[in-house]
């Protein structure tokens, strides 16, 4: 495993962490007792950053990780999220005494004093234009309850604006092989200000897995199947907002390029750490296989250049203009 800064939180963190959404809900049938094995197989493997969120299978996923802290002795940095409980989601409700309802909320199913890192869970754009809402954030790490804070975005124009506020420490945001806008400018003003960043939908909802195909079908309760118009949420969070057939179009044009002996999913993780200004990213993974061949990917070689700029074309001729100016 490698590790690398946390912005200026003083925590040096796994790149390829762990993603707890799945195990949560949202991405069909889970099963506690193998979610936990998942858990204990990835700090097996060096990981030691763990991100989750209140409504993950309704703390359900918070829940798991309190569980797994139990069981380890290693240091296990974890990372939530406030704000989606709300509904009507609207910028009004990040308010003081609806953020500090989710922190006491997320406090106990964490079974912790104080919260390592608290996200802002992708609130509406204006929300990033309310210095009073990042005050309120300021004072819960004044009374203890949060030991730093961040923001998960859903667009670069709300990343930019979110590192304006001194003490915001993190952006999580969308960046894959079919996402790339954000090292575009954001990448270098985040590393000018010294933040950390942590990818999500790495692998795009799967896409980049390689193992989809036209045949597959997901379950009911999997986000995969009810969300590819954005029917309940942003649809760039689900299968990074390219239509499936594009995906999959795309994702036979990169099988090529992937050096032998590794996988699709290890070559995408692979690709998004060639980018210094990453902190790491957080494949989720719903079995212990599963967050053993993410955590690997660590420490693969980089790729070639040869093979970054041949994916930059397939990028620009495949998906750029379906997703390059929404987020």
């Amino acid at each position: 495993m490698q590790y690398r800064e946390l912005g200026r939180t003083g925590w040096q963190v796994s790149t390829v962490s762990f993603g707890a959404w799945a195990i949560g809900g949202d991405w069909g049938s889970v099963n506690d007792q193998e979610s936990l094995a998942a858990l204990q197989q990835a700090i097996d493997s060096g990981v030691n950053f763990i991100d989750t969120a209140d409504v993950y299978g309704d703390g359900r996923s918070e829940r798991l990780v309190a569980k797994l802290l139990k069981e380890r002795k290693e240091k296990i940095y974890v990372a939530t999220k406030a704000g989606r409980r709300l509904n009507p989601h609207i910028a009004e409700g990040y308010n003081r005494e609806n953020l500090t309802a989710y922190v006491e909320r997320s406090l106990k199913n964490l079974d912790t004093e104080a919260i390592d890192l608290l996200q802002l869970h992708c609130p509406p754009t204006e929300v990033f234009y309310m210095p009073e809402t990042f005050g309120v954030l300021d004072d819960l790490v004044k009374a203890g309850k949060l030991l730093h804070y961040g923001v998960s975005v859903e667009k670069v124009e709300e990343a930019l604006k979110a590192i304006e506020y001194p003490n915001v420490k993190t952006v999580q945001i969308i960046f894959n092989i079919f996402r790339q806008r954000p090292a575009d400018l954001f990448f270098k003003e985040a590393l000018r200000k010294k933040i950390g960043i942590i990818v999500r939908v790495p692998l795009a909802s799967g896409m980049l897995t390689g193992k989809l195909n036209k045949q597959s079908t997901f379950e009911k309760d999997d986000h995969r199947a009810f969300n590819r118009h954005g029917e309940s949420f942003d649809r760039g969070e689900t299968f990074a907002g390219v239509d499936y057939e594009t995906g999959l179009q795309a994702v036979n044009e990169l099988r090529p390029l992937i050096p032998e002996g590794w996988s699709m999913p290890q070559f995408a993780l692979r690709w998004i750490l060639m980018h210094e200004a990453v902190s790491c990213t957080i494949p989720g993974a719903k079995n212990p296989k599963q967050a053993e061949d993410n955590a690997s990917a660590a420490d693969l070689p980089a790729i070639s250049p040869e093979v970054m700029k041949q994916v930059e074309k397939i990028y620009t001729s495949r998906i750029r203009e379906l997703v390059h100016h929404y987020w």
